[in-house]
């Protein structure tokens, strides 16, 4: 069975948009690529072919990945959350104890995440350090330059 994930409804809607691009335009495009190096002549010999082919076949797994994960996302209500303590889609503000540096991090799912915009992934190892804890707890994280101890200090919706 496919692992339950948890989307906003901004990030859900993304979904269901990209999954019917691919369907629509991305097809089309596949479509016609195809047709057009058919048209170049004998297929044995056809890396045009070959390579459009391949396309699809990569087209075709992206549209089937993205309706198993439609067909097990479900939207998180925010309104019934419990903000005493860091869930996904919780916005977390956190300090670093040792160089003081504070940072805020909403927790989204895996593909909602974009760093640039301070969302991360709930299974990135600092979102899993985070979940569960309260305003004041210092999560020790282990991160790839080692470890860090990071102060919560505020959590909302």
């Amino acid at each position: 069975m496919a692992e339950v994930t948890y989307y906003t409804e901004e990030g859900l809607a993304k979904l269901r948009e990209e999954l019917q691009y691919l369907k629509t335009e991305g097809r089309t495009k596949i479509a016609n690529a195809i047709a057009e190096a058919r048209d170049k002549g004998d297929l044995s010999e056809n890396a045009e072919y070959d390579a459009a082919k391949e396309a699809q076949g990569l087209h075709e797994a992206k549209i089937a990945k993205l309706e198993t994960v439609l067909s097990t996302a479900r939207i998180i209500d925010e309104s019934n959350l419990d903000t005493s303590k860091v869930l996904a889609l919780s916005i977390v503000k956190i300090k670093n104890v040792k160089n003081g540096a504070v940072m805020t991090y909403q927790l989204v799912s895996e593909t909602e995440a974009d760093f640039k915009s301070g969302k991360i992934s709930v299974k990135s190892p600092i979102a899993q350090g985070l979940l569960g804890l309260k305003v004041g707890d210092i999560a020790t994280v282990s991160v790839p330059a080692g470890e860090m101890n990071l102060e919560i200090l505020e959590i909302s919706r």
